[in-house]
């Protein structure tokens, strides 16, 4: 099998497909191999680049046959998509990972390392935490507006909700005893992502970049944080690459010579594009209280004419920018006019 060049793995939960091309893209190799051999399976193949699509597991696989010799290409999924033939089935699968990865444009994940993938897991597990716990705050909130009990928005009053249910006389033990489970459940959450928190302080102080970073306006510990452990600046061309990977540039809809720009396209990573979402928010609410002189030229032409909504999204693709260049420069950025915001 000396003209293989390229095998492309559609992975699952038992049994994994492969597809294998040579040069030509003429297949060469068609087979089914179960998890437990696929380690001696490729040992036997001779070294070749190894497409999968960028999901589940594929880190580990990565991982695994790079040990082995081989060269690994992650495919992101929404790339591998357009690839794959009517009726769709993991041969099928397997064979448009393989013509996706033989692409010259393509665009690959880059590999990441067990202690990338570790501190990333906390970030995320974090985020999932707090999704949680705001689950449980609206259940809350939803089941004592029932009973006619109404509280002040927001996580830091979930306390004086839950002490106005237990003021009202009227609620049944068993509401009462639900509210209670409730209250139990948001407090073991708080404590979980107080401990989280710590741990992502200390990892941030210890990682130059996310120092760096956390000195742009609007980004905190956790934005920072993350962009220097999921994104490598190198991958970019440029900041406004990054941007649009994060799904902070407009959609475009353009036909026949005419442009039309539509709304930011929302691909990338979803988490990230939140977070600076919500930083450059609290940029523009500290820039805009009565008598804050603090604010750029360029921020204040752009919410004049724009909303606040589209300008904290044009400001966030903004601190994409400049992070990536901070990241590729190995600067830290220059305070200017914007100092003094609250950071995410």
């Amino acid at each position: 099998m000396s003209d293989l060049t390229l095998v492309g793995i559609d992975t699952s939960k038992a049994v994994f497909t492969v597809h294998g091309i040579d040069a030509a893209g003429r297949p060469v190799l068609r087979t089914s191999v179960r998890r437990g051999q696929m380690i001696t399976f490729f040992r036997k193949l001779p070294l070749t680049t190894v497409a999968l699509e960028a999901c589940g597991s594929s880190y580990y696989w990565a991982r695994e046959l790079t040990a082995l010799g081989h060269t690994v290409r992650l495919v992101p999924t929404q790339y591998v998509k357009p690839y794959v033939k009517r009726g769709k089935n993991d041969r099928n699968d397997a064979e448009a990972i393989c013509e996706a990865a033989r692409r010259p444009g393509m665009h690959f994940v880059p590999l990441k390392t067990l202690a990338q993938q570790a501190d990333g897991m906390v970030l995320k597990v974090r985020d999932t935490l707090v999704g949680q716990r705001t689950a449980l705050i609206n259940t809350a909130r939803g089941h004592a507006a029932e009973f006619g009990v109404i509280a002040a928005k927001g996580a830091a009053k979930v306390a004086e909700l839950f002490s106005a249910v237990e003021q009202q006389p009227d609620i049944p033990l068993v509401a009462g005893e639900m509210f209670v489970l409730l209250r139990q459940q948001i407090d073991d959450i708080n404590a979980r992502i107080a401990e989280l928190d710590a741990k992502l302080h200390a990892t941030h102080k210890a990682h130059p970049v996310s120092q760096r970073l956390a000195t742009i306006p609007g980004v905190g510990p956790i934005t920072a944080l993350t962009l220097a452990i999921e994104i490598d600046a190198a991958q970019f061309e440029s900041g406004r690459h990054l941007a649009a990977w994060t799904g902070l540039t407009p959609t475009e809809h353009s036909t026949g010579g005419k442009q039309r720009m539509g709304g930011i396209s929302r691909a990338g990573n979803e988490r990230l594009r939140r977070l600076l979402v919500a930083g450059a928010t609290s940029v523009i609410r500290v820039a805009t209280r009565p008598g804050n002189q603090q604010m750029t030229e360029w921020l204040r032409a752009l919410l004049a004419r724009k909303p606040r909504k589209l300008a904290a999204v044009a400001l966030a693709n903004k601190m994409a920018r400049i992070a990536w260049a901070l990241m590729k420069s190995g600067e830290t950025y220059r305070r200017g006019a914007t100092t003094g915001v609250a950071k995410a």
